[in-house]
């Protein structure tokens, strides 16, 4: 049985535990040749010396948080956020209760600026419906200064949409490569009825970043690199290890979190 079929049972737990995993399934299946393009951008990326920049609005500020600073990840990556225009910029910190702001073109820019991006940098944007303003704005900022760049979105609702950018353009079109999450339109998965619920975007997002780390760990294993990797904060030597490995990068790599 699909994602597609199992998503019509009658909503429960269970049911969307088992649509969940059979979208996980199809996810890791179909975008494996993505996944490793992907890969092979970060590995030429990091072996110039360049790092990774993750940048998400809304919930896929989450899939940012799953590349930048994550346990088990690479260290030379960096998440930029809407937050940073207050954090690093300086901003009136009301401007992040505008429920708008992710539509904002003007925000694009102010946030490239805002870190020490290097040109050997790769980029990682991430947003399921990829429309909003902000969004294909940072993307086309990317690209205008050079950089390599990796869509994580969902085909399915963004090929549905109308962008909200004046040039019409969505993430995916933007990108060097796209990972599809495979989200439904509207992005739950779940419906009986008119009632749609539980959104699995995050969770396919997730693990096509996580993907994306294992083939870039692996390239580096197969060259005889030792991969910069964290370790837990919350192991012994955790912070040690991690602090060693940051100095590296330092300057250009911030904490998610």
């Amino acid at each position: 049985m699909t994602a597609q079929e199992t998503r019509r049972a009658p909503i429960s737990a269970a049911a969307f535990a088992a649509a969940a995993g059979q979208s996980v399934v199809e996810v890791a299946a179909a975008q494996a040749e993505a996944v490793s393009a992907a890969a092979r951008l970060v590995v030429e990326g990091l072996r110039a010396g360049g790092v990774v920049q993750a940048f998400g609005t809304g919930h896929s500020q989450a899939l940012a948080m799953e590349i930048a600073g994550r346990a088990g990840g690479l260290v030379p990556t960096n998440m930029i956020a809407l937050r940073d225009l207050v954090l690093i910029g300086g901003a009136d910190p009301d401007v992040l209760t505008d429920p708008l702001l992710e539509r904002d073109l003007s925000v694009a820019q102010r946030l490239y600026d805002l870190h020490a991006i290097d040109p050997r940098d790769v980029f990682v944007i991430a947003s399921s419906s990829g429309g909003n303003g902000a969004v294909v704005e940072f993307a086309q900022v990317v690209k205008a200064h050079g950089h390599p760049l990796i869509a994580i979105t969902s085909l399915q609702h963004s090929s549905r949409i109308t962008s909200r950018h004046p040039s019409g353009k969505r993430l995916f079109e933007l990108a060097d490569v796209v990972l599809d999450n495979h989200a439904p339109y509207g992005d739950a998965l779940l419906q009986s009825g008119d009632v749609r619920v539980c959104a699995i975007s995050s969770i396919t997002a997730a693990l096509l970043a996580q993907m994306v780390v294992a083939e870039v760990v692996a390239a580096q294993l197969a060259a005889g690199e030792l991969p910069p990797v964290y370790l837990s904060s919350n192991v012994p030597e955790g912070d040690e290890h991690n602090r060693a490995l940051e100095a590296r990068y330092a300057g250009r790599i911030r904490r998610s979190a």
